[in-house]
């Protein structure tokens, strides 16, 4: 029978945080004001790290330069963004896990916080074919439509990618139960919630925070970029 594989992205699969790089990407193009913009993008970073970030403030942080230019622009932006930085960052390693999974018929996603305009196109480069995470709305709800800086539904975060993984997994017809053995690889400590969840949590390349947990817990420790 098909198992589950989930997939953390940022310092999981890709040894950077996507998130951060695009903000930092944003500031280098001169889309956003580069020191308050650089400034507060590094703060949210480390609140997340210690466990803190206050989500609807970051998205509403990192959401807003969507709504400030067309789609057409922002989608060069990104293209470039993923030679720039994505691309190079993509490792063997991270590819092999993936393949891994694939190569046993597993049902592949990654899970992540990071919303979808900057991961869409990573989970492409990674050849994983689902992915879950924050919902950057858009004018009138239309797919191609401009972004309005907000989000839509619950924020891919703690416990919100339970939520979101199960809405994930119902849209496909299918539930926990579905399969034998489901496994979730990820960093942070940040991700707790949604290991629990899991027959087989993996703390891949972990904080300091999950690695205690991890040990605390025998859950495995995969030191992927080693």
């Amino acid at each position: 029978m098909t198992n589950l594989a989930l997939f953390d992205l940022d310092h999981t699969l890709l040894p950077t945080d996507s998130d951060k790089e695009w903000g930092r990407f944003l500031v280098r193009t001169g889309a956003v004001d580069g020191d308050a913009y650089g400034r507060a993008n590094e703060a949210f970073y480390q609140d997340y790290r210690a466990g803190r970030l206050d989500m609807p403030a970051y998205l509403r942080f990192c959401l807003a330069p969507l709504a400030q230019y067309p789609r057409d622009q922002l989608d060069a932006w990104h293209a470039n963004y993923m030679k720039e930085v994505i691309e190079p960052a993509i490792r063997p390693e991270a590819v092999a896990l993936l393949d891994k999974h694939r190569a046993a018929g597993d049902l592949c996603c990654i899970v992540t916080a990071t919303n979808t305009f900057v991961t869409a196109p990573i989970a492409r480069a990674l050849g994983v074919e689902h992915l879950v995470g924050t919902r950057p709305a858009t004018a009138g709800g239309h797919p191609d439509g401009r972004y309005t800086g907000d989000y839509v539904g619950t924020p891919s975060f703690r416990e919100g990618k339970i939520a979101c993984t199960e809405a994930w997994l119902a849209s496909l017809g299918k539930t926990w139960s579905d399969f034998p053995h489901s496994f979730f690889y990820s960093d942070s400590a940040n991700d707790v919630p949604l290991m629990e969840r899991v027959t087989h949590p993996v703390a891949t390349n972990p904080d300091e925070t999950l690695r205690d947990i991890a040990l605390a817990r025998r859950w495995p420790i995969l030191e992927l970029f080693q």
